[in-house]
C-alpha cells in the first residue's frame, strides 16, 4: 500500500510538514513521486517513518538518527528489542517517581513524612535503571559484575547534594564538548585535557577506584558504540570521538 504525505502524517500523528522536512533532511525520502508531484510512501517508508519517531522518543537528534538508520550495519530487529527495553526501563522509572510524588503529596496533606533519603531515592534508582537498561550488557562484558555492581552501589549511596553534583557535572562536560568540536580544539589541548579531567572527576562518583586503563577503556566504548555516541554527539557529532581522543591522551595512551 502507498501513502500520500497526507495520508501517512495523518497515520503516524505527525504533521505534513515534518514528513516534507524529513525528506529535505534526507531521513525519509519517497519511494517515489508521481508526475503530478505527488510524494507516495511505501511499506519499507512506513517502517523508517516508525523507527524514526521511535529514536525521536528517545531524545536523538535527526543527524544521529539519520547515520542510525543509513548505517549499513543497522539491525532493525535488534533496535527494536533495544526500544522495547528502554520504554519498559522508563514506565519503571516513571513508577517509582509516581510513587515519591503521591508520597509527597500524602505528606504536605498532613500524612507519613518522607525522609530526605526517601525524597531523592526515585531520582538515582531511575539513573542506575536507565545506565543498566542501556548500556549494562557492555559495560559488565567489559568491566564485570562485582565492580558494575559496586558503581550501581555507590550512585545510590550519594546524598542529595552529591547527586545534584554529579548530575550538574555530566551536564557540564556536554556542553564543554559542544562548544570544543564547533570551535575547532584539539583533544590534546588545554580544553581536551580540563574536559577529559572533568571527566575523570564525574567518574569518581561511581568509581571505587580508578585506573587510567579503565578510564581509557571507557573511553573507546563511547566510538564503538553507537548508543553511546549518539548520546555525546546529540547537539554536535564528533563530540563522542573527541571525549575518547581527550581520554586517551589524558590517560598516556594506556
Amino acid at each position: 500500500m502507498e501513502y500520500t504525505v497526507k495520508a501517512l502524517a495523518e497515520l503516524a500523528g505527525v504533521t505534513p510538514r515534518t514528513l516534507r522536512w524529513y525528506d529535505s533532511e534526507g531521513l525519509l525520502k519517497p519511494l517515489r513521486t508521481t508526475e503530478a508531484g505527488y510524494r507516495l510512501y511505501g511499506p519499507g517508508e512506513v517502517d523508517r517513518l516508525q523507527d524514526i519517531l521511535f529514536y525521536r522518543e528517545l531524545g536523538l537528534e535527526l543527524a544521529a538518527i539519520r547515520r542510525i538508520l543509513d548505517d549499513p550495519a543497522f539491525d532493525r530487529q535488534a533496535a527494536l528489542q533495544s526500544h522495547l527495553k528502554e520504554l519498559e526501563a522508563r514506565r519503571v522509572r516513571l513508577d517509582g517517581l509516581i510513587l515519591t510524588v503521591r508520597k509527597t503529596i500524602d505528606e504536605t496533606q498532613g500524612g507519613v513524612k518522607m525522609s530526605d533519603k526517601e525524597k531523592f531515592e526515585a531520582f538515582k534508582r531511575r539513573a542506575v535503571e536507565a545506565n543498566e537498561q542501556q548500556y549494562g550488557r557492555e559495560i559488565r562484558e567489559k568491566y564485570g559484575d562485582e565492580t558494575v555492581d559496586r558503581a550501581n552501589a555507590s550512585i545510590l549511596a550519594l546524598t542529595e547534594e552529591e547527586y545534584r553534583q554529579w548530575k550538574a557535572l555530566e551536564e557540564e562536560i556536554r556542553a564543554a564538548l559542544t562548544r570544543a568540536v564547533r570551535a575547532g580544539e584539539a583533544p590534546a589541548g588545554a580544553e581536551g585535557q580540563r574536559i577529559a579531567a572533568l571527566h575523570r572527576r564525574w567518574l569518581s562518583y561511581s568509581w571505587e577506584a580508578y585506573t587510567p586503563q579503565a578510564h581509557a577503556g571507557l573511553g573507546q566504548l563511547y566510538t564503538a558504540d553507537g548508543r553511546f555516541t549518539a548520546y555525546y554527539d546529540r547537539e554536535v557529532p564528533g563530540c563522542a570521538a573527541f571525549l575518547r581522543a581527550a581520554i586517551a591522551v589524558y590517560t598516556g595512551g594506556k
